[in-house]
């Protein structure tokens, strides 16, 4: 299994080399064939980690990191489909062999580095991929060369290296509480850290604990440090933005979930869980508000996004076994559904030229296949069965009154449900209502820019139906290793 480790953190960079002398269909060609790839290694795994973790030199996969790779890959797929059709469009503009070029470079750097994050065996090396992470996705966001482009760009820069930063100094306080029983020399590994437990200075680690949620809070959403988001995301190219909505995001919430294992190990559950509540709450709060007043098609699915993260967090923060499997759940049924239904938004602003919810109308009778599709993907959003994020919440909910955090868990579906009535108004509006004569002409822009949602509904059924048994299995070893039940 070393193997597949290795071709994980090195195929991608491969598609980039590719991309620098080829043409653009050998280009789409490799990276389709690349992400493809990745994502049937991620699945060969899936059994391996459920029984040991998978370790070659610093690469280590354990079930943990498994489930964000899973969603990582599965959207690296779908986007490199997307592409080509978003592409498609822009073969007659002038410059557009360059910008193919930057945009497959990026994509695959980008892709790459969020492949590599859970595969870091230990806390610095874990920071260096999502810092590299911010690079890359920095300039993709800036790709397009408008201002409003160049501005979401600089300011995401400023937010996340600011956040970064704190979470360098976040690894640099946990290397020093590991140093101080493990000593000078220990390379900040998951392993020896999660070993020494309780034997870690508890002020030190408290410290690294919430520096870690602020500073990788930065990255993932979570309130008062979310406010690059939906620029970022609103500005990007539509592939672009959901890699950064279903995939970026939940990487970073990886390395939160990195630190609360060290420091739930050493200090027990309850602090770790109580910050992670109030980030959640919070977080959860801002965006179901927001969600109520966009007009902005793809600031709407950014917030649903910072949304999601509020979710995931309270999620952790409730502490019940069936609310971690929820959590983890959620990870992958959340990057299906959001690429869907930032795929589903390129086709419409692509298709009426707006990213202005008041002006699209009548999506139904002019896209017969992205209409329903993105209707799927926002109900599925919502958490509305048969779909994965239904049950992934569900489980969210069950846990929480059965670990007598009736309170929160109330709180929770409340603000749940106000962010159902902003998503569910604006698409109602888009799909139903109708427009005037001037509508677009009926027809999809590309047949590869559906294909994706078409998987990607699949997917959210599958899990929100019958999972498949080992990746159940993958699910309740995930919730072991972040401590369910302690």
């Amino acid at each position: 299994m070393s193997v597949v480790l290795v071709l994980l953190t090195t195929l991608p960079l491969l598609s980039v080399l590719a991309a620098l002398p080829a043409r653009v269909r050998i280009s789409e060609t490799v990276t389709l064939c690349t992400a493809l790839a990745g994502l049937g290694l991620a699945i060969v795994l899936v059994p391996a980690v459920v029984r040991e973790p998978v370790r070659f030199g610093i690469l280590r996969a354990d079930a943990l990191s498994v489930v964000f790779l899973l969603g990582t890959t599965f959207l690296y797929a779908a986007t490199a489909v997307y592409s080509i059709g978003y592409l498609n469009a822009e073969r007659e503009h002038p410059g557009f062999a360059r910008y193919a070029r930057r945009f497959h470079i990026g994509l695959n750097l980008f892709a790459w580095s969020m492949m590599c994050a859970p595969l870091m065996d230990g806390l610095a090396l874990l920071w260096i991929a999502v810092e590299i992470t911010t690079v890359v996705s920095a300039l993709l966001v800036a790709l397009d060369d408008t201002d409003n482009a160049a501005e979401a760009a600089w300011k995401y820069v400023l937010l996340a290296s600011a956040g970064l930063g704190i979470g360098l100094l976040a690894t640099i306080v946990m290397y020093y509480a590991g140093s101080t029983v493990l000593g000078s020399s220990y390379d900040v590994a998951f392993a020896p850290l999660l070993t020494a437990g309780s034997t870690l200075p508890h002020t030190a680690v408290q410290l690294a604990f919430v520096l870690a949620v602020v500073g990788f809070g930065t990255k993932v959403g979570l309130f008062p440090v979310h406010t690059w988001l939906p620029d970022a995301h609103s500005e990007a190219p539509t592939p672009v933005s959901a890699m950064l909505s279903g995939s970026l995001l939940a990487v970073s919430f990886y390395a939160v979930l990195r630190y609360y294992q060290v420091a739930s190990g050493t200090l027990g559950p309850g602090f770790p869980r109580t910050v992670l509540l109030v980030f959640g709450v919070l977080t959860l709060l801002l965006a179901a508000l927001y969600l109520l007043e966009q007009r902005d098609l793809k600031r709407l699915l950014a917030y649903s996004s910072v949304e999601h993260m509020g979710i995931l967090t309270i999620g952790i923060g409730l502490g019940a076994p069936l609310a971690f499997a929820g959590v983890l759940l959620h990870v992958i049924a959340h990057a299906a559904a959001k690429g869907n239904a930032f795929f589903g938004a390129g086709v419409l602003v692509r298709k009426y030229g707006t990213k202005d919810t008041g002006t699209i109308r009548s999506c139904l009778d002019t896209l017969p296949w992205t209409a329903p599709l993105l209707l799927f993907a926002i109900l599925a959003l919502s958490a509305m069965p048969p779909f994965g994020l239904f049950r992934s919440e569900f489980q969210i909910v069950a846990g929480g009154l059965a670990g007598a955090h009736d309170t929160v868990t109330v709180v929770l579906v409340v603000l749940v449900t106000l962010a159902f009535l902003g998503l569910s108004v604006a698409t109602t509006r888009m799909l139903f209502v109708r427009g005037g004569a001037d509508l677009p002409v009926r027809g999809e822009p590309s047949a590869w820019m559906v294909a994706p949602m078409v998987a990607g509904l699949l997917v959210l059924i599958v899990l929100g139906v019958h999972p498949p048994a080992d990746f159940s299995d993958l699910l309740a070893r995930g919730v072991a290793e972040l401590g369910g039940g302690t």
